[in-house]
């Protein structure tokens, strides 16, 4: 499973999805998606223009989180 971390990193920069979505240029709506983690694909230049607009690594916005019922399957 793929977290995604952006509501933490919009409240460490203590930013609202608002001023996240006109800094890029992304639709609130997209925006909204990603920060409650309700997204079923992001496109790459999203992905991009977040990072940039954060000051942040593709880590520190996404986390991959291996499922338990994938990990307990023998």
């Amino acid at each position: 499973m793929i977290h995604i971390h952006l509501s933490k990193l919009l409240g460490e920069r203590k930013m609202k999805m608002t001023e996240l979505s006109e800094k890029t240029g992304i639709n609130k709506n997209t925006i909204g998606e990603l920060y409650y983690e309700k997204s079923q694909m992001v496109r790459f230049d999203t992905l991009d223009k977040i990072c940039k607009a954060l000051d942040c690594s593709i880590s520190e916005l996404l986390e991959y989180v291996p499922e338990e019922s994938t990990i307990n399957q023998e």
